[in-house]
Formats: structure tokens, sequence, C-alpha cells
């Protein structure tokens, strides 16, 4: 039976957030912000959290939207975290007190942050905010947090168990055979890695520099490439990356007017995320529409092709599973 692609593609206006994804959830600065899974479970500690495509595809996508000053509290991965901005501006702060550094990024900017660091970010726009943020493997594992986001989450009565779900004591005892998370101990913390602004600046690549990166795919001066992570292929031609980052996973923006890509398959799986302007795919004959902040996951092995048909520049993100 033929699959409706239309099960594949991903309307942001459409998805359901989570009101409390994290521990830090109720706390001032935090509590005023939306967590979504639009691939994969990412992170999320909220049980309960609206998963959109739940197939593996080597990397998880979600976003977060954040009323001004919300954001999130000081955490580190053990897998890539790869943000894309996509409306506002944002201060991305880190360090275990998150004072030994920091960048402003706004629509456009891409930041592919080093794991076994403690970072947050926070939306100081004066509007609501949009973030798109993409975790490297099937399996991103867990957040850690500092200790003092936990000791303050506590205080406002959300707890981090042992198997790493969440409760909130306001309403909820913890089960029998389950215990709160300790924080992380004080010698512990030193085992996490320091960046000054820039040493993190080397993995940033603002938008409003974007002419230094942009290279042509020589086909009838019609495509624009912005390649961020990992080798990039398109009409027979190859894309070095701008980042030196292994994530895992690539991530390049196409661009142009009138910027498409000919029919091509992929066995890796393949994500499409609209930033600007109005995009048709046609995946194995069928085709769908997507606008801005929408996506698209391509079935592995399908063959799709991609272009851009409404009546200005385009701009769209494809994020490719590291070649198999």
């Amino acid at each position: 039976m033929t699959q409706d692609i239309n099960s594949r593609l991903v309307k942001f206006n459409e998805l359901v957030p989570s009101k409390i994804p994290f521990v830090e959830g109720k706390l001032k600065g935090h509590q005023d912000r939306l967590n979504y899974s639009i691939v994969g479970p990412g992170v999320s500690e909220d049980t309960k959290q609206n998963v959109k495509i739940a197939e593996e595809h080597g990397f998880n996508i979600g976003a977060v939207s954040a009323a001004p000053m919300n954001g999130s509290g000081l955490h580190s991965h053990t897998t890539a975290e790869v943000f894309l901005i996509f409306s506002g501006s944002w201060r991305f702060y880190w360090g275990t007190d998150g004072k030994e550094g920091e960048v402003v990024l706004n629509k456009g900017d891409v930041a592919s942050f080093p794991t076994n660091m403690f970072r947050g970010f926070q939306n100081v726009s004066d509007e609501n905010a949009l973030i798109f943020v993409v975790l490297g493997e099937n399996d991103p594992g867990v957040i850690t947090w500092t200790p003092k986001v936990l000791e303050k989450a506590k205080e406002s009565g959300m707890v981090l168990l042992n198997d790493n779900t969440l409760i909130d004591l306001d309403k909820n005892k913890i089960p029998d055979g389950k215990v709160a998370l300790e924080p992380i101990k004080e010698k512990d913390l030193e085992s996490f890695d320091h960046y000054t602004s820039e040493e993190i600046e080397k993995y940033v690549i603002r938008y409003e520099n974007k002419d230094k990166y942009l290279k042509d795919d020589e086909h009838y001066d019609s495509n624009s490439i912005l390649n961020y992570l990992d080798h990039f292929n398109v009409h027979n031609k190859d894309f070095e990356p701008n980042i030196d980052h292994n994530t895992g996973f690539g991530l390049t923006m196409l661009k142009g007017n009138n910027a498409h890509i000919h029919p091509y398959t992929l066995k890796e799986s393949e994500v499409y995320l609209c930033l600007d302007g109005e995009w048709e795919v046609t995946c194995n004959d069928q085709k769908t529409i997507i606008g801005p902040n929408d996506s698209f996951s391509s079935p592995r092995g399908s063959n799709r092709s991609l272009k851009n048909i409404s009546n200005q520049e385009g701009s769209i993100f494809i994020i490719r599973q590291k070649n198999l």
C-alpha cells in the first residue's frame, strides 16, 4: 500500500506542546515556555509529551517557543544540540554559574553547542520567539542539570526522579520504589568543559554573515547553498561543512528565488524544515506544500524533489542523517 506522504508533513500550528516539559518549568524565567517534539521524543522529561513522528531518524527535532525573558535553565547534554533561530533574539549563556560567556543570536542564525558543557538560553526579544533544536542520535540521552537548578525546582514542587521522570509534588507523591534524583556533587562539576565566548563563536554562523559562506551549486544560478554540518551533495556537487563539529547529522540551507533540487533518492533519513517561503515537495509522485515553521520527513529510500513556489526568496533547512 502506498503511504500518504501527508502523514509525514508536520504543520507547526497543529503541534501539541508540553507546558511543563522540564523540572524547572515552574520557575520564573522558565514557566512561560512551550516545548514541541517533532521527530523523536528529544529529551523532554514530561512523560505525556506529544511526539509527532516517532520513527527513528538518527537525530531528534524539537522546538521551543517562549515569552520574553523566558527559556531554559543551565543543563548539559551527552549528544549534539544544534539551535536554529526562527524568530526573535535569544541569549545563550554557559558555565556552571552561567557567567562564563554568552552570545545573542537572531533569526536565521545557527549554533552547534559542544557536549559536556552547561548551557541555558533565554528569549531577549520584546515578544514571543521561536527556536528549533536538533539533537544527535536516536536516543539523545538525558539532561544533566546544575545543582542550583534542581534545588530551586524542588522548592517550586517539581522533582526529577531517579528514572528521569518528572513529578509535581503539589499533585502527587513520589511512588514507592522511586527516589528523587540527587544533584551532582561539587567535585563532579569539575568534569564539565569550559569555553570562552570566542571559542563558542567557532560553532556559530550568523545569518547576517551568510555571504561569507553561501555557495552556488552551479545549477543555472538558481540555488545558494549554506552547508553548516557534515558533507552535503546536491546535483552531483559536494559542499564542505562550515562548522567543524561531528554531530552525527548534516545541516544545510537551500536558498533562492527559484531554488530547487531535482529528483533524487536517499537511503538515509532526511527532513526539510522551512524558514521562509513556500516549498513544494514531490515524494514518490505525491505532492505536498510546506510553509514557514513546517517540516516534512521523507521516507527512507523514497524519490523526492523540492522547489520554492513562492514569489519571494525562500530558505529551507535540510537535516540529513549522517551517511550510512
